[in-house]
């Protein structure tokens, strides 16, 4: 139990020195909001249980094609990840995950699993996205093209939504 109240004392502490968003709905359970800058925000769960911290944080939902490379960028990726790792869940929903003994829940370890969260999660989500919804990608481009609104937030994916210039042409 003791070792419970540190971990959970070690979390909190971070939370309020990073000036994360973050709520406490229930003792030893955190819901971090990490400000991401490909994805708008990544939402973690940190509960301390009685011998172990397990995180969950989604990610991006089932693909709506490749998910069989998808799959594979997750696994080749996770062998390069710190603390964490890529699940899927049943409904093929991806995830970052982790599950750490509590004496390994320091103000150091807690700080630099959240680093690898929001890499994980923010910094491979175009990546994601292009390989598990390139289809949806265009059709939401061409869509907002023909009623004239922005596609400001799709630029990451010109080169899935512009066609190539014909050489023969210049």
């Amino acid at each position: 139990m003791a070792e419970e109240r540190q971990a959970a004392q070690v979390i909190e502490g971070v939370l309020k020195d990073a000036e994360l968003e973050w709520e406490s709905p229930a003792p030893g359970t955190f819901v971090v909001k990490l400000p991401g800058t490909r994805k708008l925000s990544t939402t973690v769960s940190l509960i301390v249980g009685r011998h172990s911290l397990s995180l969950n944080a989604f990610v991006i939902r089932h693909p709506d094609e490749n998910e069989a490379a998808v799959h594979r960028w997750l696994l080749e990726r996770n062998l390069k990840l710190y603390g964490v790792s890529y699940a899927v869940d049943p409904l093929g929903d991806v995830y970052v995950t982790a599950r750490l003994p509590l004496a390994s829940v320091t103000v150091e370890e807690t700080d630099r699993l959240l680093g690898q969260v929001l890499e994980a999660a923010d910094g491979s989500f175009n990546t994601l996205l292009e390989l598990g919804f390139a289809s949806a990608i265009r059709k939401e481009y061409a869509w907002r093209v023909s009623r004239g609104e922005s596609t400001r937030n799709l630029d990451a994916f010109t080169h899935l939504t512009q066609r190539p210039v014909d050489a023969a042409s210049d």
